[in-house]
C-alpha cells in the first residue's frame, strides 16, 4: 500500500521534485535494511548519507530525500534532510485521526511501549515505533511511517540532555503522554532525579491526559508538572491512591499472573515476560487501554503472549556439551533501578546455581562508584556467583563477599570466556549492563555454546 506519493511528500516537507513522479511504501535511513520501495532519507550523522544513495537505488529505493541531487534520482530535494524528515512527520500526524500515545521515562520505555502495542493491537490498527527509535530522528521517522489509518500510534520519546524531550513531544501531540518511572539514567547530564523528572515532565505538555508512576522517585514533581500541563492526571502502580492500581503480582518461570484494578474494572491477566519490572508496565499498558477505548479483555490476552524485546530480558534455554542452562539476555540498558529489578527476578528462578553476569552502569555522574558499590548487596542475595566487566564494576566487585566472585575482567569480550568455562549443567545466567559496556557480547558468547 502506498504509504507516500511524491506529491504529499513535496507538500510535507516544501521540497522540490526532480526525476518524475513516485510512490513510497515506507521511510528508510539505512540501505542495510532498505525494503524495495521505500523513501530513502539521506541523514547526515557519524556518514553523510549522501554517499549511500547508489546503494538505495540499488536496493530498490523509490526516491531519496536528498539536500543534494547526486545521480539519476528521482529525488525529493530539501534544504535540510532532517527538517525534510520532520516534515513528513508532521505530514503524518495531519492526515491521520489516529490516538498518539508518548512513552517516556528512566526505565522501562521501549518494553512498555511494546506492550502498550500489543495491547492495543489486539482492537484495532497500531503503529508503533521499532526497536528504541526515541531520538531526534527515531521519533520524526516512526512518525513519518505512520499509515494514515492507524487508529493507535505508540511513540518512545528519550533524553540524554534537558530540553530534549519537549520539541519530539511537540511533533508528536500525544493525546496520552506516560511516564514509566524516575531512576538516575542520565543523572550525570541532569544534575538530579528531580532534574530527570522535571525534563521527563515536559511529554505531559499538551496532553490530554498524563499517566504518572505514583511509587517512582519525584512522584509530587510529576504530579505538580502532569497537573500544569495535561487536562487529565491518572495515577497507575501500587499505590492506595492510583486510578490503575496493581493488586497482585506473582512471578513463575514463564512470567507472572497479576491482578489489578484498571479505572474501576477489575483485570486478572498473565504476562508472558519475565521480571518484577513487568507489573509496572502491565499496569501502564492495561491503563493506556483503558483510557484509549480499546478491549482490556483483548489486552490482557495480548499480555499473556507477549514476550520481553530483544536484550531487554528475553529468556533463553541452551543446550552445551555440559548440560542446559538458563539465558536472561538484558544487555540492552542498565541503571541502579532496573539492577534491581533483574536481581529480584533472578532471586525468584530456580535453577541449579543463579549467575549475574553485569557490565558498567554509564551515565551516573559524581556517584558513579557508589550506585555500582551499593548494588553488591543485593545481588549478592540474589545470585550465587557474580561475574563483573568494567572499570565501574571494579567497585561492586571489591564489594562482594569472596563466595560470590565468579571473575572480573576489564571489559565485556574478557569476561565472556570466563563466564563460558564456568558453566554447569541447570545454570541460571543473568546478563546487564548499559548499551555501552557491550555486554550484548557477552550474551552472544553464550549463546554461541548451543549444540544441536
Amino acid at each position: 500500500m502506498s504509504l507516500w506519493t511524491s506529491a504529499d511528500a513535496a507538500r510535507a516537507t516544501n521540497g522540490r521534485l526532480q526525476g518524475g513522479d513516485w510512490t513510497a511504501t515506507g521511510v528508510s535511513i539505512d540501505t542495510r535494511s532498505l525494503q524495495p520501495g521505500d523513501l530513502f532519507v539521506a541523514l547526515t550523522d557519524q556518514r553523510d548519507g549522501h554517499e549511500f544513495l547508489p546503494q538505495a537505488f540499488a536496493a530498490g529505493a523509490a526516491a531519496a530525500l536528498v539536500s543534494r541531487a547526486e545521480g539519476p534520482g528521482p529525488f525529493l530535494i530539501v534544504d535540510d534532510v532532517l527538517q525534510g524528515l520532520r516534515g513528513l512527520a508532521a505530514g503524518a500526524r495531519e492526515r491521520s485521526n489516529a490516538m498518539r500515545i508518548a512513552v517516556t521515562g528512566s526505565v522501562g520505555k521501549t518494553s512498555t511501549k511494546e506492550a502498550i502495542a500489543a495491547c492495543l493491537s489486539a482492537s484495532a490498527p497500531t503503529h508503533a515505533a521499532v526497536k528504541s527509535f526515541n531520538n531526534h530522528w527515531g521519533v520524526p521517522l516512526t512518525l513519518a511511517r505512520m499509515p494514515a489509518d492507524s487508529r493507535y500510534g505508540v511513540f518512545e520519546i528519550g533524553m540524554n540532555h534537558r530540553g530534549e524531550i519537549a520539541p519530539l513531544a511537540e511533533l508528536v501531540r500525544p493525546r496520552i503522554a506516560l511516564v514509566t518511572w524516575i531512576a538516575p539514567a542520565h543523572v550525570e547530564n541532569l544534575g538530579s532525579l528531580a532534574g530527570i523528572a522535571d525534563e521527563k515532565s515536559d511529554v505531559f505538555t499538551g496532553a490530554e491526559i498524563a499517566l504518572v508512576p505514583l511509587d517512582a522517585p519525584e512522584r509530587d514533581l510529576l504530579l505538580k508538572r502532569a497537573k500544569e500541563r495535561a487536562q487529565r492526571v491518572v495515577g497507575f502502580g501500587r499505590d492506595s491512591g492510583a486510578e490503575a492500581r496493581l493488586l497482585s503480582f506473582a512471578m513463575d518461570a514463564d512470567g507472572a499472573l497479576a491482578e489489578a484494578d484498571i479505572l474501576g474494572t477489575r483485570v486478572r491477566f498473565r504476562i508472558g515476560a519475565s521480571g518484577a519490572h513487568w507489573a509496572n508496565n502491565a499496569i501502564a499498558a492495561l491503563a493506556v487501554t483503558a483510557l484509549a477505548g480499546a478491549d482490556l479483555a483483548a489486552a490482557a490476552a495480548a499480555l499473556a503472549r507477549f514476550t520481553a524485546p530483544a536484550g531487554r530480558g528475553q529468556v533463553f534455554q541452551i543446550a552445551f556439551a555440559r548440560g542446559a542452562f538458563t539465558l536472561v539476555d538484558d544487555s540492552y540498558n542498565a541503571n541502579p533501578a532496573s539492577m534491581e529489578a533483574a536481581f529480584e527476578t533472578l532471586a525468584a528462578r530456580v535453577g541449579a546455581r543463579r549467575i549475574a553476569a553485569l557490565g558498567d552502569m554509564l551515565e551516573l555522574g559524581d556517584g558513579e562508584r557508589a550506585y555500582h558499590e551499593a548494588l553488591a548487596a543485593p545481588v549478592a542475595v540474589a545470585a550465587d556467583l557474580v561475574f563483573a566487566a568494567g572499570p565501574r564494576m571494579r567497585a561492586l566487585w571489591d564489594s562482594l563477599p569472596a563466595d560470590k566472585r565468579g571473575g572480573y575482567a576489564e571489559n565485556a569480550d574478557s569476561l565472556a570466556p570466563l563466564l563460558c568455562d564456568a558453566l554447569a549443567d541447570g545454570d541460571i545466567v543473568l546478563v546487564k549492563g548499559s548499551n555501552g559496556s557491550k555486554m550484548f557480547r557477552v550474551a552472544e558468547a553464550l549463546q554461541r555454546l548451543s549444540t544441536p
